[in-house]
């Protein structure tokens, strides 16, 4: 097993077409969660990759499970009798768009220690986690914790993404978990917004920001900075890649997860990533293709269903003309 992640997903829910929510007649649906669409972007790149959760035994639960396993990730989620699947809706119209979650009491917010198993870490090379999961509850929190605590214990990498939701928790307390997190992983994966949130003061330059994390115990950086550009920061070096032109972006939502993706499936290439895997060439590699996979993703509606596979990146990346009658 290369990736074993750790959250919610849900079944989302977005207008037909575009007209504005309150008068969209019929809805379409589909599975999104940060931690399952980094999952579908590895599996499609030919990772293995585990996600662990919970899920309510309603219909909802059995979409999200069949959606993950058709896409060939290993799901491990219990299911919850007395909690629903959560769900959410999405609304396009002017600027971002806007989440309306319904996930306050689901099944995976209720998942405490009790359900805690060292055996979702069983032959897994790499431990992948978000910020979301802590901001659905105590439960979750402390699974995440174990969960990075026994992947130390055990000498696997751990990336962290701090994917920040303002809506999920108050700002400080989400400033305040988060922080505590960020001392157990190596790769730490923010926005260059969620640096100066967490940090509650601008860092204007990329080494401000990695002194900052190492502070912390972090190895490597790699901070993300919109549509400009990506950068890999260690101790030793500071690396740039600007970001790939689009010509319409259709959907944003899921290019971060999708840039993580595209980070840690070359980076995990490496057999001693923590050491192999800090090279120049390699983080330029890395960078690359996360950037690749940012903006293919922002090309299809939905968070992860325009992700491609492994001979359509190397396509793209090699700008090759795919035939397509």
């Amino acid at each position: 097993m290369d990736v074993v992640t750790f959250g919610e997903s849900m079944v989302l829910f977005q207008p037909l077409g575009d007209a504005p929510f309150g008068h969209a007649p019929l809805f379409v649906r589909s599975v999104a969660g940060a931690e399952s669409n980094l999952c579908i972007a590895l599996s499609r790149l030919g990772l293995s990759t585990r996600w662990v959760s919970r899920l309510g035994t309603d219909p909802f639960g059995d979409l999200i499970e069949s959606t993950l396993r058709g896409e060939g990730v290993q799901v491990v989620a219990a299911r919850d009798s007395s909690a629903p699947s959560a769900v959410f809706f999405r609304e396009f119209g002017r600027g971002e768009p806007r989440a309306h979650y319904y996930r306050s009491g689901s099944a995976f917010s209720r998942i405490s220690l009790e359900d805690y198993r060292s055996d979702w870490l069983e032959g897994a090379r790499h431990l992948h986690v978000g910020g979301i999961a802590p901001a659905l509850g105590t439960g979750p929190l402390e699974v995440q914790r174990a969960l990075m605590l026994e992947a130390r214990e055990r000498g696997m990498t751990i990336s962290f993404d701090p994917n920040l939701r303002r809506k999920l928790w108050s700002e400080a307390r989400a400033r305040e978990v988060l922080l505590e997190l960020l001392p157990l992983c190596d790769v730490f994966l923010p926005s260059h917004e969620e640096i100066d949130f967490l940090f509650d003061e601008e860092k204007v330059t990329v080494g401000e920001s990695f002194k900052a994390v190492s502070e912390q115990g972090v190895t490597l950086l790699v901070l993300k900075r919109g549509s400009s550009a990506a950068f890999a920061c260690t101790h030793s070096r500071t690396l740039e890649v600007p970001t790939f032109a689009v010509e319409r972006i259709i959907d944003p939502i899921g290019a971060g997860d999708a840039f993580a993706a595209g980070f840690l499936s070359r980076w995990l290439e490496e057999s001693k990533p923590l050491e192999t895997g800090l090279s120049e060439e390699v983080l330029l590699e890395a960078l690359t293709r996360g950037c690749a996979l940012g903006a293919l993703a922002t090309q299809f509606r939905g968070d992860w269903e325009g992700l491609p596979r492994r001979g359509e990146l190397e396509d793209f990346l090699t700008g090759r003309e795919t035939v397509r009658r």
